[in-house]
């Protein structure tokens, strides 16, 4: 696979017809494993000269957005440089030149942007209804398995099986256990044929990992955000709708908010919190209700909460925690804090400065370092507003 992605990427240099299996906008794992398995494919049992390039949907910057897809690529030993992104070709550029055919893997429906490659898209390959209305005239293979990649598993394994390796097998087996949850009948996102390939993937190459520890590790990467910079966090699940003009984006961030469970479920000082609006994902803001606990008062509380917190999850020294430090940082931060002067103040003494805020490893710089931000529900939307703009610019064939 490596060799053959090594050719995709020499043939990007040549001036010549290409042909191009595009996954969807999404990118998500099994589009890029759907393309990367059937453009191998379709490059083995073409004419001799012929090559089908497999391209990633997106731009390589958001790749690591994509931690499954990042986590598989390493775990099979496929280099990221190896690999084809969309801002690595243009496609108007050779759909206007007579130089392009396109097929079209896990997805159906070229965007708007796109709608003028419609012409050259040859075949679909898909697992999702058809949407009749806006599918290319073209031949389009479509059946509602749970993954797409077990329609790639079944072309390639009828067609010319001798070409898989295990490399490949590996690839379309791991996706298809994600993609139907391990494959739990219960959940309903699995069918005969999906649970057929994987069987039949796992009899040719017996080595290939138990389907629970590639299941725990894909899903475990998934929502994984360690190192993720706030604009990367916000982009990672963004969804964006448009109606009558108007963009309007959702962002998801997976984080643990344990120690704001706490607060929220103090009694001793009561707090009486109430979220409100906050620029930083790693940050939950609250309106204090009850505005006579003072700083020193809390503190106590949220030394509790740390020291149940570590003991319940018994990490290693070292290890990275949701509140951003190591246990090792938040044992001397705890230290630092029981053995300053607060603890001797009485009620009225005015609040000393709080030990330093610790670094939290999301963002740049920790967001209490220049005070409290200007929170506001405009701000947030004016953010997310400034990424989605950014992603349509790259689209635009006048700037290619």
């Amino acid at each position: 696979m490596e060799d053959y992605l090594q050719d995709c990427r020499a043939a990007l240099q040549e001036s010549r017809p290409l042909h191009v299996v595009l996954g969807n906008e999404a990118c998500d794992l099994d589009s890029m494993v759907s393309a990367l398995a059937l453009a191998f494919y379709l490059t083995k049992t073409a004419r001799a000269g012929e090559i089908f390039i497999p391209v990633l949907n997106i731009n390589r910057a958001e790749l690591p957005l994509r931690g499954d897809n990042v986590f598989f690529l390493q775990k099979v030993q496929i280099p990221e440089s190896a690999l084809v992104f969309r801002d690595e070709i243009d496609l108007h550029a050779l759909h206007q030149a007579g130089q392009l055919t396109l097929i079209l893997v896990d997805h159906h429906v070229l965007p708007k942007s796109d709608a003028a490659l419609e012409e050259a898209v040859a075949e679909v390959l898909d697992h999702r209804p058809i949407e009749q209305k806006y599918c290319p005239p073209c031949h389009v293979s479509v059946e509602l398995v749970g993954s797409c990649a077990t329609l790639v598993a079944e072309r390639i394994l009828q067609g010319a099986p001798e070409i898989l390796d295990r490399q490949t097998a590996s690839l379309l087996h791991g996706t298809i256990i994600l993609d139907c949850v391990n494959m739990d009948a219960k959940v309903g996102k699995t069918t005969p044929k999906d649970s057929k390939y994987v069987e039949k993937l796992e009899a040719l190459f017996p080595d290939l990992p138990q389907r629970k520890d590639i299941f725990d590790s894909l899903q475990k990467a998934k929502f994984d955000v360690s190192g993720l910079t706030t604009e990367q966090m916000l982009r990672k699940d963004q969804k964006t709708i448009y109606r009558q003009g108007t963009k309007v984006t959702i962002s998801a961030i997976y984080m643990d908010l344990e120690i704001c469970g706490v607060l929220e479920q103090s009694t001793s000082p009561a707090l009486r919190l109430t979220p409100i609006p906050s620029l930083f994902p790693d940050l939950q803001a609250y309106l204090q209700g009850n505005t006579q606990v003072s700083r020193k008062k809390l503190l106590p509380v949220l030394q509790e909460a740390l020291s149940a917190y570590f003991d319940s999850r018994k990490m290693p020294p070292g290890q990275p925690e949701v509140v951003g430090m190591s246990r090792e940082q938040a044992d001397k931060e705890l230290d630092r804090a029981g053995n300053s002067p607060m603890a001797g103040l009485s009620q009225d003494d005015e609040d000393p400065p709080l030990p330093p805020t610790p670094m939290n490893s999301l963002v740049d710089e920790c967001p209490l370092d220049q005070g409290l931000p200007k929170l506001s529900a405009e701000a947030v939307f004016e953010k997310c507003s400034q990424i989605s703009l950014s992603q349509s610019a790259r689209v635009s064939p006048s700037k290619k």
